[in-house]
């Protein structure tokens, strides 16, 4: 049958409908489905989210940030032009005298058949490497539970995308020749891949032609239409899912968790055990997931052997989601009746424990290089947490280690259970005041629980103390007066505790009318400046390195003397992803004569994490091929330092335990950018 003439063009309405009404039928389930989800506001800043989606779809700014990117660069563009080329097959499917030519031009057609060729030898080509890619080079990230499965997935997409473009270029060939000559046709020759092509079928008849024309019409429009069918049951229902994702996601501060409202009495549990308890942006997380592995790839957990792949979580989120989902729809609506029905099974397996593990959710270090690192802004970290607290706030059910911390907080608001009486012992013999004896100052130094009662990190509040008054600054402490902040306790998923410790410490701050805050650790320093406005407490907040890049701008402080040492730079996490604060530390460093910089593989937004953060720092680590703080050590040690300069008194215990376990400590220090400077900028006494 030739294509746009009766009554292959009915044959083509009614598949046209047929093919798009199943699709849009399919689509409006899982939206149905998302819509199990509890309600977000993620609706603000409408101008903002259509410019991600500007930068991070169409100029797909994530994804090229490594070279495997760009093959996904030409596949999604080429998937356009051959989409935009598919409109005009579309009309001659309904009549045969169809053309862009006679509505755009020659000129314009011409320029749109050069990008179509270019474009689809370009996708050719990123198919051929991810094939190569998938089953020859074979990397970690592309790792699944199913291999086959997904391996045979994979191979149909790239299997009818290649086909896709063969019959393209099969059609235009013969299109080519058939214009030659014909005043109703037009085909420009700067179409020059199918201009070459079109030898393969010179020499036949116009009749011959116009059957292979027919064949290729119709054998590329079913492609079509099928993979149209087939995109919501694969790996590739992130092509629904991706650009909604993107267009709705968050322009809070990464670092900045919920705040679960406790004070409602309706509410019958917290945290999230249950699917449908996730929020819908969450569950459309679910859908958007490319599987592209690169959270996988970045996360340290995952790359030291540990029980968790962010790629994975989300995976096994997505099938879970849509076997409830399944039995939602079957049940017209009525979740209360899943209960009764459960012929899957799919009930029957928890959220926490089956689908995902309790191992699992604790490896987490809430690092954010999952998030870093995504091209469709998936939040894992919230996930993880959401559940920690069910675990915690609902069952009790956490490491045993973490039990006595929390009663050190909630005692002593430290996780030492040092007598609370003592948090400003480290000061005595300082120059510094206490807000309690001089409030009229610029800034509170919240020196925080490291800081008062660790004897590595006084050290470091020491060091601050010094520069603050070598630059003359106005500044003061809390001392005794100091609570902690709870970070940490909010991360482990106790919420409760950490609302108690913050709703206390924004009334002590305030009521010293505190404007400005400077820190020496990155998660104090994140979880005042980001969420303590959740609380009340609107402050400028800095992290040191920032006090101290300024300070050395504005020539405060100057360095007087050298040091000859190499030094290996550690970003810390809270800092660096989730703050953006990279440039500070290392102006500061490399202020230092003769002090030898070096940066490490994984820095600034790909920094290996320490191994502290979400709470590790207080659960002993006994799962994975290795510790993540030896880790991150090794690393360093390959660039054979005599210093690892960190910003962070959680990563300079850390790095200090790895240098330990590999009888390093003496030729290699940890300092902080304070102690450093210290070393440097006071001038000689006497």
């Amino acid at each position: 049958m030739q294509p746009g003439h009766f009554p292959a063009n009915i044959v083509f309405i009614l598949l046209f409908v047929a093919a798009n009404g199943f699709f849009l039928f399919t689509v409006y389930k899982l939206y149905r489905i998302m819509r199990l989800g509890q309600a977000e506001d993620r609706f603000d800043r409408a101008w903002g989210r259509l410019q991600g989606v500007a930068t991070f779809v169409l100029g797909q700014r994530r994804v090229i940030n490594e070279p495997a990117g760009w093959g996904h660069f030409f596949i999604f563009w080429g998937f356009i032009i051959i989409t935009i080329g598919s409109i005009e097959t579309f009309g001659v499917g309904l009549y045969h005298g169809f053309a862009y030519w006679k509505f755009l031009g020659k000129g314009f057609t011409a320029f749109l058949y050069l990008l179509q060729d270019v474009f689809c030898a370009a996708v050719l080509i990123a198919l051929c490497v991810a094939l190569y890619r998938r089953f020859v080079v074979k990397p970690d990230r592309l790792r699944y539970d199913d291999q086959r499965a997904a391996n045979l997935d994979a191979s149909i997409i790239i299997g009818l995308i290649l086909l896709l473009v063969v019959l393209l270029f099969g059609a235009r060939a013969v299109e080519y020749l058939l214009a030659q000559g014909a005043s109703t046709r037009y085909f420009p020759r700067t179409a020059f891949i199918s201009v070459w092509l079109s030898t393969i079928f010179s020499g036949l008849n116009n009749e011959t032609l116009h059957i292979w024309y027919s064949f290729f019409w119709w054998a590329h429009t079913l492609v079509i239409l099928g993979f149209l069918v087939y995109i919501p049951f694969s790996k590739h229902l992130h092509l629904l899912g991706a650009i909604p994702n993107i267009f709705f996601r968050r322009f809070q501060p990464v670092g900045q968790l919920t705040k679960m409202d406790l004070e409602d009495e309706t509410v019958e549990t917290y945290g999230v055990s249950a699917i449908e308890q996730f929020t819908w942006k969450q569950l459309l997380d679910l859908y958007a997931c490319t599987e592209c592995g690169r959270c996988s790839e970045n996360c340290p957990a995952n790359l030291t052997g540990k029980p968790l792949s962010p790629k994975l979580t989300i995976h096994h989120l997505k099938e879970h989601l849509q076997q409830v989902g399944k039995l939602w729809l079957n049940q017209a609506g009525a979740l209360e009746k899943l209960e009764t029905f459960n012929p899957d099974g799919a009930l029957s397996r928890t959220l926490i424990g089956d689908v995902c593990q309790h191992d699992e959710l604790w490896s987490c270090t809430t690092c954010g290089n999952c998030m870093e690192h995504c091209p469709v802004f998936i939040e894992h970290i919230d996930k993880y947490v959401d559940m920690r607290r069910h675990l915690v706030l609902m069952e009790s059910n956490f490491p045993t280690e973490v039990q006595n911390v929390m009663r050190n907080w909630e005692t002593n608001s430290n996780p030492w259970g040092l007598g609370f009486a003592t948090r400003g012992d480290w000061a005595k013999g300082l120059p510094v005041k206490t807000l309690a004896e001089d409030s009229q100052v610029e800034y509170l130094f919240y020196v925080g629980c490291a800081g008062s009662f660790d004897d590595r990190a006084k050290k470091i509040s020491a060091a601050m103390v010094t520069l603050l008054n070598e630059a003359g600054v106005s500044f003061g402490i809390l001392g005794v007066d100091e609570k902690c902040c709870g970070e940490t306790a909010r991360r482990i998923g106790n919420e409760y505790l950490f609302q108690s410790m913050a709703t206390e410490l924004v009334e002590i701050i305030n009521d010293h009318g505190v404007k400005k805050i400077i820190t020496t650790c990155p998660h104090g320093f994140n979880c005042l400046k980001n969420e303590y406005p959740q609380f009340g407490g609107n402050w400028e907040v800095y992290h040191h390195s920032e006090i101290l890049a300024n300070l050395m701008r504005e020539g405060r402080l100057q360095p007087v003397s050298g040091m000859e040492k190499n030094l290996v730079f550690h970003d810390s996490c809270y800092l660096g992803r989730f703050n953006d604060i990279y440039e500070e530390p290392r102006a500061l460093l490399k202020s230092i004569s003769g002090l030898r910089f070096s940066e490490m593989d994984r820095s600034r937004n790909k920094a290996f994490c320490c191994g502290a953060g979400g709470g590790r720092m207080w659960m002993e680590e006994t799962l994975g091929d290795e510790k993540i703080n030896n880790a991150r050590t090794d690393q360093a040690l390959t660039l054979n330092p005599d210093i690892i300069g960190v910003c962070c008194p959680f990563c300079t215990t850390m790095l200090e335990d790895g240098l330990k376990d590999r009888d390093m400590e003496e030729k290699v220090k940890v300092y902080d950018i304070a102690e450093l400077l210290v070393k440097t900028v006071l001038k000689e006494k006497g």
